[in-house]
């Protein structure tokens, strides 16, 4: 197993302690969607959100994190071939991945590495793509989908915000489901209203909605 990078991200550093509050939030939310899922397949399932900076990658690496600690092989996908950053929170370097893979320069085995973190596994985004949104749309990543579903236990996929580009909601519908991170008091109603028509449209299945960055103090007004 790979060993801790200092360049690894402080959110992977603070999950790999099990007792910490951060990783008892990821489990309470790993146990949510197991119940949300409940009597139907959900091996795959698409991360993101209205917009950027809202938390969508710490999220899909803490919750890859808190499947993993339970004993499920886990694979991290980084399908944002346009801002990638999951290799960033491992304090790896990004020269291969997945469109080496979709324009067949790179064999499965070559792109899979594993992590510091026992029971997960990674797929970095790889170079840069003139054509992204074709890529993700390809048959080349439906069959990898249905390859990855065969070998892992769940496997989580990191995707670009889903009011910037298309390829978020190409993901969507190609995974078993969407989880929808939202920052409180960053999406205004009307881009709030966006999301749930683009999601409509799409014909997705919403596992459900991530409020990120409340405060105690304003979750008291949710209980």
């Amino acid at each position: 197993m790979p060993k801790l990078s200092t360049k690894a991200s402080s959110a992977v550093m603070m999950q790999i302690s099990a007792n910490s509050s951060t990783a008892e939030a990821y489990r309470s939310l790993r146990f949510n969607i197991e119940c949300s899922v409940f009597g139907r397949e959900a091996k795959t399932i698409t991360i993101t959100s209205s917009s950027r900076g809202e938390g969508k990658t710490t999220t899909a690496v803490q919750l890859a994190i808190a499947y993993a600690q339970i004993g499920k092989k886990v694979l991290l996908l980084d399908a944002d071939l346009r801002n990638p950053s999951i290799h960033l929170a491992f304090g790896e370097e990004n020269r291969r991945g997945l469109t080496n893979y979709l324009e067949g320069q790179a064999s499965l085995n070559e792109i899979i590495r594993d992590t510091i973190v026992e029971n997960l596994s990674m797929m970095t985004s790889g170079p840069g793509s003139k054509n992204p949104s074709g890529l993700l749309a390809s048959k080349q990543m439906d069959t990898l989908l249905a390859t990855l579903k065969e070998n892992f236990d769940i496997v989580i996929v990191d995707t670009p915000s889903l009011l910037t580009i298309t390829d978020a909601k190409i993901m969507a519908t190609k995974c078993d489901g969407i989880l929808l991170i939202v920052e409180y008091g960053k999406v205004k109603r009307e881009a709030a209203k966006k999301v749930k028509e683009e999601l409509m449209l799409a014909n997705v299945k919403l596992i459900g909605v991530v409020l990120n960055e409340v405060k105690n103090h304003q979750a008291n007004a949710y209980l």
